[in-house]
């Protein structure tokens, strides 16, 4: 599945050459071009992992870095933070405030690659996996293929991409609005109710037995008012 990166440089030349060298690595990006823009980016974009800049004007990346760090939706994105400061004691605090990862500009863009890869692969390792399971559930993005406890699974292509989603982060809560930009697209408007409609036809596909006895456990939990996730049935 493709990792979605959050830039946040105020310099566009920098932020332009981040953006480039992730896409052509295969993350999609966002950008922001300066703090604040960053914190109000988070909540909507829902980063996989964010590339912060330390020197940037009305909020540095280490007041963005504590903000980030004190949510508790954001307190787990893996953060990487780059800096001309390249002093042991700014590196020791950049670590200190919550960065993952410390990169001393200039810096070479495979480096920067190489990097992004590994913190992804111990923070969210089922990204960077051809296939994702989870409690009996196999799914191969490549060949758009489902299977449950060996019995494949017909899915339509919104139903495949909301099952892919609560795959990435099982027991994680997404809700609706979530749902909405990460399978249909920001800025598309869609009405709440159609994520529930899908979801239902997910939850039927996902239960029915192929030989027709009793429907397995549901594995798709509804959290009233929220939204749904990826449950353990042990």
């Amino acid at each position: 599945m493709s990792a979605t990166i959050l830039l946040v440089d105020d310099e566009p030349a920098q932020l332009e050459l981040l953006r480039y060298n992730l896409e052509k690595a295969g993350f999609e990006t966002v950008q922001a071009e300066n703090g604040r823009k960053a914190i109000e980016l988070v909540e909507d974009s829902d980063p996989d992992l964010i590339v912060l800049d330390w020197m940037m004007p009305e909020a540095s990346g280490i007041d963005v870095c504590r903000e980030l760090r004190a949510r508790a939706t954001t307190r787990l994105v893996p953060i990487i933070m780059l800096s001309a400061r390249g002093e042991e004691g700014d590196r020791a605090l950049g670590l200190d405030t919550g960065a993952d990862d410390y990169i001393t500009k200039p810096f070479s863009p495979r480096e920067l690659v190489s990097r992004v890869k590994a913190l992804l692969r111990r923070a969210r390792p089922s990204l960077l996996q051809d296939v994702m399971e989870f409690e009996g559930l196999v799914l191969n993005p490549d060949t758009m293929r489902v299977e449950r406890d060996g019995d494949a699974i017909h899915l339509g292509p919104k139903e495949f991409r909301l099952l892919s989603v609560l795959m990435e982060r099982p027991e994680r809560v997404f809700s609706r609005e979530q749902l909405l930009d990460k399978v249909w697209g920001h800025g598309i408007y869609v009405e709440d109710r159609t994520v529930d409609v899908h979801m239902s036809r997910l939850r039927r596909a996902l239960n029915k037995r192929a030989d027709g006895g009793a429907p397995r456990p549901d594995i798709i939990r509804t959290v009233r008012g929220t939204g749904y996730s990826l449950t353990r049935l042990h």
